[in-house]
């Protein structure tokens, strides 16, 4: 994130998106500070680009530990990202430059060592609960390559790279011994706050706001009036005095987003994120639990991994933020029977309804994608609700089957569907009854 904007040059902000529909404005906005990415080093800034994430000093994940905990398959995450995109056309040959750059992103989700899926979930999680288009969780990719503890030598910090200044305006705590930067859990909030405020200002063009998360509201209202075009019918190719790293971010920020939508076509990536994925949410602890370890052990999960989720905890010690306890991004312990419903609060702008952490949602939640239950046996959890299927490219009857642990032919007649009927993506199917699982 790269520039600084002042509480009351925000609320200034607000008052002249009202005059956007109109073809000028009546005067230039003074310029805000240059935010991070834009504040990139001078050799990046020489060469057109801003890679923060290039420059952050981060830690590779050791392979993965034994998911504990709620989970879901990351092929669910997969299809709820691209069910909120709100341009998903690709034509040929799109930035074919910054598909080059980014051509790790899609390998990395795929990756059961990396924890990029995990966060990437819940990013996508928040973006979905705020109704914002998940175009917007791919920024993370592009500010620090999805590494909460990713820290720039210009400033910037964390999974959205914000400079300190735009962090404290926007209610990310900084104090000794905590910046809230490094937490996915205060600086996501933030970061969906401030892209809400954005997405709004500019008539829901999400291409406008990446912009102006980069460059400042004030600078891209201010080539809108230069230009002649308003908010609601711009050509933000077209619009003039942006430097050509702002220029350059949404050709970033699409070419990505074409690069997740195509990853598909391939059967072995689907296979790949054919596995239980933790579902992340923001927990606040116990007072008597003093750090990551300690809660570790007594939720069953694994304190290497929280430790890479939660950077902002130095040396693992749980600390507080703004007068409270500090919140954890981790599996609730609750849903593990770790602990009592009282001992722990979830609290996350992307926690999800309760209906999502029921079975209907975590297709062979206790089992690997490569050991899937026996044909004909009965899933152990009854869910609440009959669980359902979004088809996905690829997907064929014998391959859903098998990741629920229920017989094709059962698959097939509780969807009125015959031998040689064709699944078309974005198909909904109805995987069970509800009353006990997959059919005997």
């Amino acid at each position: 994130m790269s520039r600084a904007p002042c509480v009351r040059r925000l609320g200034a902000a607000l008052a002249l998106s009202v005059a956007l529909t109109a073809p000028a404005l009546a005067q230039d906005a003074p310029a805000p500070t240059q935010t991070a990415s834009a504040a990139a080093t001078p050799a990046k800034a020489a060469s057109g680009q801003a890679a923060p994430a290039e420059a952050a000093s981060v830690q590779a994940a050791p392979a993965q530990a034994a998911i504990v905990g709620p989970t879901r398959n990351g092929r669910e995450i997969y299809q709820r990202f691209r069910e909120g995109l709100a341009d998903p056309t690709c034509e040929a040959g799109v930035s074919t430059r910054w598909r080059q750059h980014f051509a790790t992103a899609p390998k990395r989700l795929a990756a059961s060592n990396d924890d990029t899926l995990p966060l990437f979930g819940y990013v996508v999680d928040a973006l979905r609960e705020a109704h914002l288009p998940t175009e917007y969780a791919l920024i993370p990719f592009v500010e620090s390559g999805y590494k909460p503890g990713a820290r720039s030598a210009a400033g910037p910090a964390g999974l959205w790279q914000m400079i300190a200044i735009t962090a404290r305006n926007h209610r990310v705590p900084i104090r000794d011994g905590y910046d809230g930067r490094l937490s996915p859990v205060d600086s996501t909030q933030a970061a969906v706050r401030y892209l809400k405020t954005l997405h709004g200002m500019f008539a829901g063009d999400w291409r406008l706001a990446v912009m102006a998360y980069n460059a400042g509201e004030y600078r891209i209202l201010g080539a809108l009036k230069r230009s002649g075009q308003t908010a609601r019918d711009a050509k933000p190719e077209q619009l003039t005095g942006l430097s050509d790293i702002t220029q350059a971010y949404v050709r970033k920020l699409h070419a990505l987003s074409c690069l997740m939508e195509q990853a598909d076509d391939r059967e072995e990536w689907l296979r790949a994120l054919d596995r239980p994925v933790p579902r992340l949410q923001a927990v606040t602890v116990p007072d008597d639990v003093a750090d990551i370890a300690a809660w570790a052990r007594r939720s069953g999960q694994d304190p290497a991994q929280l430790q890479r989720f939660n950077p902002v905890f130095a040396g693992g010690r749980i600390g507080q933020a703004g007068g409270k306890r500090a919140p954890l991004l981790a599996v609730p312990a609750t849903a593990v029977g770790a602990i009592g419903e009282g001992d722990a609060r979830t609290t996350s702008a992307a926690s999800a309804p309760a209906a999502d952490l029921s079975a209907a949602n975590t297709p062979a939640t206790s089992l690997p994608a490569a050991n899937p239950p026996a044909a004909g046996n009965a899933i152990a959890a009854s869910p609440a609700e009959p669980r359902r299927h979004t088809v996905a490219r690829g997907d064929n009857a014998w391959t859903i089957a098998k990741r629920y642990g229920i017989r094709v032919s059962d698959l097939l007649q509780r969807n009125g569907l015959g031998a040689e009927a064709v699944l078309k993506p974005g198909q909904a199917l109805l995987i069970d009854t509800g009353t006990g699982g997959a059919a005997p």
